[in-house]
């Protein structure tokens, strides 16, 4: 009974919650709205700090305030600020190991091959493909991002879809409601607006499975205007995650550090020091000055034996060891390779598998992604699907979208091995383990897999029909034959 009450519980709580979001949309108090809503902006804007290398923490180190012998304040010294772009690399390098190459989709069902093309022709017209390369980036950079699906209509007055990425950078304010098991149930997306006036106006548009809210904040409270949601589900992919080069702060902070108090350094050392006999000179050169000028006394003969140069042989190698020993651990601990083109150097042509192995900390951090994209991806056929079958394509009974089912494959960041991959293939099919249909989908050399079917099953036809006309003509003969005996 304990089980079946928690149950009844939970399910009572996630009513009342949903009963008092509905009460609030409905007395348009969408301040108090938002606060039922999860926002992590302050974690996406600390994010973007650390992302963007004019903003690191080493670029708030001060210049040094020079001082004549009375303490007066003679001029300031310029300290080296060197940001390095780690989190950059990181997650391009996270990106291309994901996403580099197009998603392949692939079909499940049987017998909605036509649905099957429109799906694969809608997602290159809404160009998906550089839309979630965009989302990956953002979300790897932010920790979050959103791929919003519009429905609309054309200036052919038909209905269509375009995809818009969501992000804090972007000026986007996302903010999300799950349930108890993790299912997005409202997506609010918030952005600001000018009118032709040139006023300036916030929105916010809230989404649920069954309706959209538009909201517009006012002088004297909010404005509401509702719609239903044709499509049936939240039109959303919402992109969450850690940034990529989550853990290595630190390290990050103290090579930017050591790195700019080496650099001042070598500017303070690169320069010749002067051993003087200070007897014999009027005046010393000050070391902060390029052009320095010694002025001897008037009884100097031979100015070359009052001085000598000390130079510096060189740095100190605890520093060169700690800058390798950091830059080793900020790429090892965030799964990402250390590509030294030299490495390829005198290399012929490398073939993919190869690569991967050189890149294998990238590859495992991709796999890793996986598990989220995974269902990332799950989620947006279904809803490609939903926004075919509900909005574009209503009237095209032949798509079968009510059959359509859609899978996917990730490729490989370097490309296949095209001679490798159909060589495989075709044992597969040889050897009984995979269909010809299934062989034809996986090909890389076949663009068009639809009409590709369709030109095998033809020739098939043709081939079948000669061998029928062949023995038809050959059992003529036969009988011709028997007849005059």
């Amino acid at each position: 009974m304990s089980i079946i009450n928690s149950i009844t519980n939970l399910f009572n709580a996630t009513v009342g919650r949903n009963q008092d979001f509905e009460q609030l949309i409905a007395a348009k108090d969408i301040t108090r709205v938002l606060s039922l809503l999860d926002s992590h902006q302050l974690e996406a804007e600390e994010a973007m700090k650390e992302y963007d290398p004019k903003t690191h923490l080493i670029m708030e180190r001060k210049d040094k305030v020079l001082k004549d012998l009375k303490g007066q304040r003679k001029g300031t010294l310029t300290r080296w600020k060197l940001p390095v772009g780690y989190p950059v690399y990181i997650n391009e390098i996270s990106l291309v190991f994901l996403f580099g190459q197009p998603v392949k989709w692939k079909q499940k069902s049987e017998g909605a091959d036509a649905g099957f093309q429109a799906y694969t022709d809608l997602l290159k017209k809404m160009h998906f493909n550089s839309k979630i390369r965009q989302c990956k980036r953002l979300a790897g950079s932010e920790t979050e991002s959103a791929m919003l699906f519009r429905v609309y209509r054309n200036k052919k007055n038909e209905p269509d879809c375009q995809i818009r990425v969501l992000a804090r950078s972007k000026g986007d304010e996302i903010y999300t409601r799950w349930d108890v098991y993790e299912n997005l149930i409202t997506f609010a997306w918030g952005h600001y607006s000018k009118d032709v006036a040139g006023k300036t106006t916030y929105h916010l548009d809230i989404f649920t499975d069954e309706t959209i809210y538009h909201c517009q904040r006012g002088t004297f409270g909010w404005e509401v205007e509702e719609e239903d949601n044709p499509i049936g589900k939240i039109p959303v992919i919402y992109f969450k995650q850690k940034k990529e080069w989550d853990g290595v702060e630190e390290l990050i902070n103290r090579e930017e550090y050591v790195a700019s108090r080496r650099a001042d350094t070598n500017d303070y050392f690169s320069d010749p020091y002067l051993v003087l006999k200070a007897a014999l000179l009027k005046s010393m050169p000050d070391k902060d000055v390029e052009n320095k000028t010694l002025i001897a006394n008037d009884n100097v003969e031979d100015v070359s034996k009052m001085a000598s140069f000390l130079t510096w042989d060189g740095q100190n190698e605890s520093k060169k060891d700690e800058l390798e020993w950091l830059r080793h651990h900020i790429l090892t601990k965030t799964f990402t390779p250390d590509i030294d083109w030299s490495q390829f150097k005198g290399m012929s042509q490398m073939s993919g598998k190869a690569l991967k192995q050189m890149m294998l900390l990238a590859d495992i951090k991709a796999t890793k992604h996986k598990e989220n994209y995974d269902e990332l991806l799950d989620r947006t056929a279904s809803l490609v699907i939903s926004i075919m079958a509900n909005v574009l394509y209503i009237t095209k009974s032949e798509y079968k979208l009510d059959e359509l089912e859609c899978d996917h494959d990730y490729q490989e960041p370097f490309g296949e091995d095209i001679a490798e991959t159909i060589k495989n293939i075709n044992e597969a099919i040889d050897g009984g383990t995979m269909s010809e249909e299934s062989g034809i989908e996986q090909n890389p050399l076949i663009k068009d897999k639809v009409q590709e079917k369709e030109r095998i099953r033809k020739q098939k036809e043709e081939a079948a029909q000669e061998q029928r006309n062949i023995f038809a003509s050959t059992q003529k003969k036969e009988d011709v034959f028997g007849g005059a005996e």
